[in-house]
This record gives C-alpha cells, sequence and structure tokens, in this order.
C-alpha cells in the first residue's frame, strides 16, 4: 500500500469513528490517490486536485465536480497537517447550485406493473418473490431502498404489523406501521423464503439465491430491468428511478388525507415522521404539485377566504 493509500485509509478510520458515513467520500477519495498515483505525485497538489475535480469527462451539470471538491478538500487538510507541501483547493474552485430534480409519479396500475415485470426478469421463485415483493413494499411505506434491503426478520413484525428501521439515514430508528394486506403479503414471501431458503447466510428479511442479502446495485438493475419491459415513463419528459416510489408514496397520502377531507398541516409531521425525515421541511421536497394536489389547496384557499369575516 503507498503512503497516501495508507493516510487515506487513516483519514476514513477517523472520520468514521467521530460518526461520519463518507461512502460517498470514499468512492471519490479512493479515485483521487489513483490519479494522484498515476501523476507520480506524492502529496496534493492544486493542479493535480484541478485536473481531478475539473475532469473534463464528467457532466459539469452533475453534482460530482462539487462532491469531488468537498472530498478532496477534506482530505487534504488533513494530508497538511503532516506534510506542509500540501496544496489546499479553494472552496469557490466550484459553483453549483442544486436543482431539485422532478420526480417520476407512479399511478398504482404502474406499480403492479412494475410487480409482475421484476417477477418475471427471474424464472427461480424465489427471485421472483423478492423482487416483487419488494417493489410492492416500496411502494406502500416510502421506505428508502437501503432501508428495506437491510431490514432484519426480527426488524419485521408481522403479528403487530409493525416494521422497525433502524439506524437510518439520520443515525435514528422508527417505527413503520402496515396496511393488513402489506403484512399478509409480506407473511407470504417469508413463507416461501423459507422454503426455498431454509438455511440462509444472512438474517435479512429479503435475501438472494444464495442466502446473502440482496445487492442494492443488482435490485435497482433489475427494477431498470422492470421499467423497460412495461414501458413506463416512455412518453414522459421525466425518466422513472426507483426513488420515485418514495415521491410517489408521499404524494398519494396527502391526496388521500385532503379526499377525507383531514387537517393535512396538522398531519404533515407524521408524514414526516414515518418517512424518516429530522423535520417537515426536508418532507415538502417530496411533495410535487400534482394537478389534483394544486385542486385541493385551491379549495381550501377558498373556503379559508369565504369563511373570513
Amino acid at each position: 500500500m503507498s503512503p497516501l493509500r495508507e493516510t487515506l485509509a487513516d483519514y476514513l478510520a477517523l472520520r468514521r469513528s467521530l460518526g461520519h458515513k463518507l461512502d460517498d467520500a470514499e468512492r471519490q477519495l479512493g479515485r483521487f490517490v489513483a490519479h494522484l498515483e498515476g501523476l507520480g505525485a506524492e502529496t496534493v497538489t492544486l493542479e493535480a486536485a484541478i485536473g481531478f475535480i475539473l475532469d473534463p469527462d464528467l457532466d459539469p451539470a452533475s453534482t460530482n465536480p462539487s462532491r469531488r471538491l468537498t472530498a478532496v478538500r477534506g482530505f487534504a487538510r488533513h494530508l497538511a497537517g503532516a506534510d506542509p507541501r500540501t496544496e489546499i483547493p479553494p472552496a469557490g474552485l466550484v459553483v453549483f447550485r442544486r436543482r431539485r430534480r422532478r420526480p417520476y409519479l407512479f399511478s398504482d396500475a404502474e406499480v403492479a406493473a412494475l410487480m409482475r415485470a421484476g417477477a418475471a426478469t427471474s424464472t427461480a421463485p424465489l427471485r421472483s418473490a423478492t423482487i416483487e415483493t419488494l417493489i410492492g413494499l416500496l411502494a406502500v411505506t416510502g421506505l428508502r431502498v437501503g432501508e428495506a434491503l437491510r431490514l432484519d426478520r426480527g426488524d419485521v413484525d408481522l403479528d403487530d404489523a409493525v416494521i422497525t428501521v433502524r439506524a437510518t439515514k439520520f443515525g435514528k430508528s422508527r417505527q413503520v406501521p402496515l396496511a393488513a394486506s402489506t403484512a399478509e403479503a409480506l407473511a407470504a414471501y417469508a413463507a416461501v423464503r423459507d422454503r426455498l431458503q431454509p438455511a440462509p447466510q444472512a438474517s435479512t428479511f429479503f435475501v438472494s439465491l444464495a442466502g446473502t442479502p440482496l445487492a442494492y446495485s443488482h435490485f435497482c438493475a433489475t427494477f431498470t430491468k422492470a421499467l423497460r419491459a412495461t414501458g413506463i415513463g416512455t412518453a414522459s419528459p421525466v425518466r422513472p428511478r426507483i426513488h420515485d416510489l418514495r415521491h410517489s408514496f408521499a404524494v398519494r397520502t396527502l391526496i388521500g388525507w385532503h379526499r377525507d377531507g383531514l387537517d393535512v398541516a396538522a398531519l404533515l409531521p407524521r408524514l414526516s415522521t414515518y418517512l424518516g425525515h429530522r423535520e417537515p421541511r426536508y418532507t415538502y421536497t417530496y411533495l410535487t404539485a400534482t394537478p389534483e394536489l394544486l385542486g385541493h389547496a385551491a379549495a381550501r384557499l377558498q373556503a379559508h377566504q369565504a369563511a373570513r369575516p
């Protein structure tokens, strides 16, 4: 292992001991160290950092340059403590204004079609049942993909119809109540899983054919295949993504509350907690203004104005 890679390993270990996850930073810095090694550099120089951060092969409209800058600056500051030759790239090297991506909102019929198509991507009964059930679970609970994949068997309480999501994105745990039909679907999957994989290597609720945890990349690739097979989104200017199932759940929930005449403003913190957000303001980014939602909002505004003296 080169001195730079040893220093990187120490840096990542130190930051993680302080509670940082650094998954993306580790990927970016691994590439950066490889870039430095390719140049024969022994430390971080401004020229080498700029060449990596402003790589012409990167899409300048993406978040990659700004994420690279953040990662490289942190590593360079750490390295500078031991090597005074280190040059730290300036913070304003990359200017990126994050634009909210418009999500694709799946209809109930499209979710059902995706579940069928996902099951059809494999001839193995366990694989088919895993993909179909997982897509359905994401659609009706709004769980993050990683949260669903990490669920342990003990986290899924089918008797009380509740899922416990542990150590989620912000280091907190939460309980997610399930509809009776969802609990029944999970129970049916568990029966298939236990019959076809009675002694899995992993204790996760969803398992691969080998009995190991289902890989995030493999599941996302399978979801993409299901999208192509169904043709969902081909006529839309927005390309559907697996994370849009979470957006769709949030919007469907709000529409349902409006239809039932409930106080949406008072209930919004509950949705925020259910989705695992620290504050309701993070939930607002999931609430795309669909025609029906706008109609309900307009009706509430008219009613409010009519009630004013």
